[in-house]
C-alpha cells in the first residue's frame, strides 16, 4: 500500500525484470540447445528447466505491465490513502 512517503522518482522494477527476463530466456534458450547438441541431458533438462522458469516470470511481468499504471506507482498515479485505525 502506497502511503504517499515514497520517494518522488521511485519506480516500478518491471521494466527492468522484464529486460532481465529476456535475456535470461535467450541465454537459457542457447543452453538447452548447445547442451542438447553436445549430448549433454542432465544439463540440457536443467536449461530447460530454467527456461520454463523464466518464461512463467515472463508471463507474470507482463500481466502485470498490462494491468496499467494503478499497480504501477508514477508521478500521474496520486498516493493511497493511508486506512483509518480509529476503529
Amino acid at each position: 500500500m502506497r502511503t504517499g512517503s515514497e520517494p518522488v522518482t521511485a519506480r516500478s522494477p518491471l521494466r527492468a525484470r522484464f529486460w532481465l527476463s529476456v535475456w535470461g530466456l535467450a541465454w537459457a534458450t542457447f543452453g538447452t540447445v548447445a547442451f542438447a547438441l553436445v549430448g549433454r541431458p542432465g544439463w540440457a533438462a536443467a536449461c530447460g528447466v530454467l527456461w520454463l522458469v523464466v518464461a512463467v516470470d515472463l508471463t507474470v511481468i507482463l500481466h502485470r505491465m498490462h494491468q496499467g499504471p494503478h499497480w504501477q506507482p508514477s508521478r500521474d498515479v496520486p498516493p493511497y490513502q493511508p486506512p483509518d485505525d480509529r476503529r
